[in-house]
């Protein structure tokens, strides 16, 4: 059994390491410029942003993901009435029991709740597991978005109406 909650104070090292470690698993931290030490730190996330993590009935840290809202210091394309998720991850230890679309599904219904009426997100182009799992929940390809936050990295924008 999976359950997405809020990240506690207590998590947010061995968070900050999850996420680090996935996203260097999949070989996405190359010429990162600082974006390893803005993975690691989970706690100023959750300052910012609504935490999450998905746990198993051990309590084991599966994955987590950052919602935020527009205004958020994470918020990169959200505008008023739309949501945002960034820095989803998955232990590579635990990928393929739908941690990943929990923890969508969980940003999705937190956007409702919150009177949004779309989420956006952005993707790096190697990112295509993300991207899979983005179109079975019906996220769109918003190309005018797409944006590069640094020379030879290019974000792949989506939108999903709610």
């Amino acid at each position: 059994m999976i359950t997405i909650r809020t990240a506690l104070p207590a998590e947010y090292a061995e968070i900050g390491e999850l996420t680090f470690d996935a996203y260097a698993a999949d070989g996405l931290l190359a010429n990162d410029s600082g974006y390893a030490e803005e993975l690691r730190d989970a706690e100023h996330r959750a300052n910012h942003c609504d935490l999450l993590v998905a746990v198993d009935e051990q309590g084991r840290l599966l994955g987590t993901v950052t919602f935020c809202l527009p205004g958020s210091p994470y918020a990169e394309l959200s505008h008023e009435g739309q949501a945002e998720f960034r820095m989803l991850a998955v232990a590579p230890a635990h990928r393929g029991r739908g941690v990943g679309a929990r923890l969508v599904r969980e940003c999705l219904d937190l956007a409702a709740r919150n009177g949004a009426h779309s989420v956006v997100l952005s993707t790096k182009t190697q990112m295509t597991r993300a991207q899979r799992l983005y179109d079975r929940f019906g996220f769109e390809r918003t190309p005018q978005l797409d944006w590069a936050p640094m020379p030879d990295v290019e974000l792949l924008a989506y939108t999903k109406t709610l």
